[in-house]
C-alpha cells in the first residue's frame, strides 16, 4: 500500500530540507544549526501523531513524506 502524505507533512520536511542547507552554508554554530534540528523535531513529531492516528508504520510513513518532499524541489547544482 503506497503511502500518500498530506501536504502540511510534505511541506514540513520542504521547510528543513531547506533549513538544513541554510544551516550547511554558513561556518558551524550551534545557533546555525538550531533553525533545521528544530525543523526536524516538528517533522518527527507531526510523522508520528499522523502514523499513529492512520494505524501506519512511522518508518514508511517518513520515507513517504522526504520522497514527495525531494520530489518537488530542484536539484542540487552540478559540482
Amino acid at each position: 500500500m503506497a503511502i500518500e502524505p498530506p501536504n502540511e507533512l510534505v511541506q514540513l520536511q520542504r521547510e528543513a530540507n531547506m533549513a538544513r542547507m541554510q544551516a550547511t552554508t554558513r561556518e558551524y554554530s550551534a545557533e546555525g544549526w538550531k533553525p533545521w534540528l528544530d525543523a526536524v523535531d516538528a517533522v518527527h513529531a507531526a510523522v508520528s501523531e499522523y502514523a499513529k492516528e492512520h494505524g501506519l508504520s512511522r518508518h514508511e510513513v517518513e520515507k513517504a513524506v522526504k520522497v514527495a518532499a525531494r520530489s518537488g524541489e530542484e536539484p542540487p547544482p552540478a559540482t
